[in-house]
C-alpha cells in the first residue's frame, strides 16, 4: 500500500540534535499558543531540529556536523518521512506549480544520506479530491526512494465524494473511513481519519466509532509501547477560531495516558508548531504547496502568497528516525530551499 505526504525543508542541508525542552504556555484568547510562544515555534520553523523523545520526555538540540554523524541509520533502527498538505490541482497565485514544489521535496527525500523505509501523507493530497489530481500525486511519488507509503485524508481529499475516490485508492484494508495502525520495530503507529462531516472552517471531529476503535487497538499494547498517531487536523487546539483543533481530541487523548511517549504528526496549518504537554509531543508540518498566516494574524486562514523566492523557504518535508538502541524518535524539519 502506497501513501503520500511532505513536509519541511530548508537551503541549509545542516541537521540540528536540539536540547532544550520548551513548552507553549496555556493562553486563554489563543487556547493554547500564546504569542510569545507561537513566535518561539516559528523561529523554529525549518531549521532542522531533531527532537529525541526517550521515557516520554523530549529533548531537542541543534546538531553539530559531529552529531549529524552520528545520528546516521544504523542497524536496528528505522527512518521515516512525513509529508502533507501537497494540494495538487491549486492554481492560485500562492503557488501555481505544486507540482514543482512537490518534485522538489521528492528530491529531499531522495538526497537523504539513508533512503526511509516509508512516509506519511497527512492529508490534502489533493485540491479537490479529483481522480485525476490523485493520478499526478500517485505518478509523482512513484519516484521516491521510499519503501511504502501510507496515507490519511485531508477535507480536500473527501470535499467532492465524502472520500470515495480516497478509499478506493489508498484505503485498502482500513477501518471505517480509513483509520488503520502499524507495527514497525516495536513502535505503534495510529493513523486517525478527523475530517469528516466537519463544516467548512469548523474543528475535526474523530467520531464515536473511531474512538471505540482506538481503545481496543491499544488495548493489548504495553505501557512502555512508542506510540506514533497521525491526522491531518491537529490533535490540539492551536487555533479553534479557524478550525485548528479537533473538538474530541481529548478523548481520543485518553486512551493513550498510560503511554511513556506518544507523538503526534499533523498538517493543516501548513507551518510547523511543537508543543509538548506531559506523555505527547504535538508536531504539524509545513505545505509542499503554499503558506498560511500564523494564527489570529489574519481576518481567516487560507493560501498566503509570499515572494516567490521566498516561497521554498516556508515549504517542506520532515524526517523521523528511530534510534532502538535509546528507544527514541528524532524529528528533522527541513525547508524546500
Amino acid at each position: 500500500m502506497k501513501n503520500n505526504n511532505i513536509q519541511n525543508t530548508r537551503l541549509s542541508e545542516v541537521r540540528f540534535l536540539s536540547a532544550a525542552s520548551d513548552h507553549i504556555d496555556h493562553n486563554t484568547e489563543h487556547d493554547g499558543v500564546d504569542r510569545r510562544g507561537f513566535l518561539k515555534c516559528m523561529a523554529w520553523a525549518g531549521t532542522g531540529m531533531l527532537w529525541t523523545v526517550s521515557g516520554g520526555v523530549l529533548a531537542s538540540k541543534i546538531l553539530s556536523p559531529v552529531s549529524a554523524a552520528a545520528a546516521e541509520k544504523s542497524i536496528g533502527d528505522f527512518t521515516f518521512v512525513q509529508i502533507s498538505d501537497s494540494h495538487i490541482g491549486f492554481k492560485k497565485p500562492a503557488n501555481q506549480d505544486v507540482v514543482g514544489t512537490l518534485k522538489q521535496a521528492i528530491a529531499k527525500i531522495n538526497a537523504l544520506p539513508v533512503a526511509p523505509d516509508f512516509i506519511l501523507h497527512t492529508g490534502d493530497l489533493s485540491h479537490l479530491s479529483e481522480p485525476q489530481e490523485f493520478d499526478t500525486l500517485d505518478q509523482l511519488l512513484k519516484s521516491t526512494k521510499a519503501g511504502q507509503i501510507f496515507y490519511v485524508p485531508g477535507e480536500h481529499d473527501v470535499i467532492s465524494d465524502n472520500g470515495k475516490e480516497f478509499r478506493a485508492r489508498y484505503g485498502k484494508g482500513t477501518k471505517g473511513n480509513g483509520w488503520f495502525s502499524f507495527d514497525q520495530r516495536g513502535v505503534h503507529f495510529i493513523g486517525l481519519v478527523n475530517v469528516m462531516n466537519i463544516a467548512e472552517g469548523g474543528l475535526g471531529l474523530l467520531g464515536d466509532d473511531q474512538l471505540a476503535w482506538l481503545k481496543d487497538d491499544v488495548s493489548g499494547l504495553y505501557n512502555s509501547t512508542q506510540i506514533v498517531v497521525f491526522a491531518h487536523v491537529p490533535l490540539w487546539s492551536i487555533y479553534p477560531q479557524w478550525g485548528w483543533g479537533t473538538q474530541d481530541a481529548e478523548r481520543a487523548l485518553g486512551h493513550l495516558k498510560r503511554f511513556g511517549s506518544v507523538t503526534v504528526l499533523n498538517g493543516h496549518i501548513h507551518q510547523t508548531l511543537r508543543k509538548v504537554e506531559g506523555n505527547v509531543t504535538f508536531h504539524t508540518a509545513t505545505s509542499t504547496a503554499f503558506p498560511q498566516p500564523a494564527p489570529g494574524t489574519a481576518p481567516k486562514p487560507g493560501p498566503m502568497k509570499v515572494a516567490p523566492e521566498i516561497l521554498p523557504s516556508v515549504l517542506g518535508i520532515t524526517e523521523v528516525n528511530y534510534l532502538e538502541s535509546k528507544h527514541s524518535l528524532a524529528v528533522v524539519d527541513t525547508k524546500l530551499g
